[in-house]
């Protein structure tokens, strides 16, 4: 065992040894509802309502047909709803059969935090970026307090405490990062506009605290360069690639966007003295599983389950669910493989089920949170 990973357990044994010592005596927060706020990552049906469904075999191993979700099954907010005793949120922009009463979901593939001076079908980025959700949530919380009196609203908006009262989720960056490389920006570009980036979040989270939000729950963002659709567009070489085989360069310019964040997060905490605001450092659970893959019971972490050909099963113009017309007939080419279950990649861009499940259990007890709470606690602010 090398020097770093004994280290990294040591820290690890701390921070859990922490956790539980800081935990004692706190009482489990009731939140009754969760209010999501991010990307493809959270999305459980905000793109699909409005630009048509994730087609099959999305959503195949726990849907068993699609479900607004680019993966095989739940995604580690499904996770986080399941594990506070809630139901799994709807998605603001689905009117067919939503129930909104212990919340909502604002996210959409394809989201950026800053807005994308392009469109939807020119480069696959989401118009409803992080400042489009802030409106959203501000007419959901106005409206809902004269409709949730009305009939058969009462039973399907959240009464007007629980915004006070909610866990706010975020998890929102990773396309933001990635839109100034498909502007052909070098890194150093990118690095550049970071800062606006994390300054039009900051408001976001300052917008709903001044509408009554007190608990947030933020997580970083995960490593890009093990991101299957990120080593094949960009042409990774080999010098750029570290021993797991993922892009260096992408990587460090997500920990860069993570060093940022968690210094506007410290900001955020004395410009909002009553918000308890959780920091959870996602990339290093996301880094372990892809580069541990094989302990941990997975394989073949950078190659998509669900996709066609090319070294990581990951093709841009076919990606999982494409059809063809073969002889008249329309069949799947771009399908999945057949055990999800052993598999960290869905489609090249997003989690397997499995993959997401494992995640959560490792975030859920607070060993990789800032403070390190577990997530029951999130309500309670700690002195730093």
């Amino acid at each position: 065992m090398d020097y770093l990973h004994c280290m990294s357990i040591i820290i690890l044994s701390l921070l859990i040894s922490v956790a539980t010592t800081t935990t004692t005596g706190l009482k489990a927060c009731n939140f009754p509802a969760i209010f999501n706020f991010g990307d493809s990552n959270s999305d459980t049906g905000g793109l699909s309502a409005a630009f048509g469904q994730a087609p099959p075999p999305n959503g195949e191993t726990f849907f068993h047909s699609p479900a607004g979700r680019f993966s095989d099954g739940r995604l580690v907010i499904d996770f986080i709803a399941e594990g506070l005793g809630l139901p799994h949120l709807s998605a603001f922009l689905d009117s067919m059969g939503s129930n909104f009463s212990h919340g909502a979901n604002f996210a959409t593939a394809g989201s950026t935090i800053r807005p994308q001076n392009t469109t939807i079908s020119q480069s696959g980025y989401s118009p409803i970026s992080l400042d489009v959700q802030s409106v959203q949530y501000s007419d959901f919380h106005r409206r809902s307090s004269s409709l949730s009196k009305q009939g058969v609203f009462a039973d399907l908006l959240p009464k007007q405490d629980h915004f006070t009262q909610a866990l706010y989720t975020f998890d929102i960056g990773q396309n933001d990062i990635t839109s100034g490389y498909k502007l052909n920006m070098t890194t150093d570009q990118v690095k550049a506009y970071i800062p606006d980036v994390l300054r039009q979040f900051s408001n976001a989270i300052k917008n709903v605290y001044g509408q009554g939000g007190r608990s947030f729950w933020i997580h970083n963002t995960g490593p890009l360069g093990c991101l299957p659709y990120i080593l094949d567009r960009f042409l990774v070489t080999a010098a750029q690639v570290d021993k797991y085989g993922c892009s260096t360069p992408f990587n460090q310019v997500a920990q860069f966007f993570n060093t940022k964040l968690k210094e506007t997060v410290i900001h955020l905490r004395k410009d909002l003295p009553s918000a308890a605001i959780t920091y959870v450092d996602v990339y290093s659970i996301k880094h372990t599983l892809i580069t541990q893959a094989k302990k941990l019971g997975f394989e073949k972490p950078l190659i998509a389950c669900c996709g066609h050909g090319g070294k990581y099963n990951y093709n841009g113009h076919r990606k999982c669910g494409s059809k063809m017309t073969v002889n008249g007939k329309e069949i799947l080419i771009a399908n999945s493989c057949k055990n999800p279950s052993v598999r960290v990649n869905w489609d090249g861009v997003h989690y397997t089920e499995a993959a997401n499940e494992w995640v959560f259990n490792q975030l859920v007890n607070g060993s990789f949170s800032d403070p390190p709470l577990p997530l029951r606690m999130a309500c309670h602010r700690m002195d730093h």
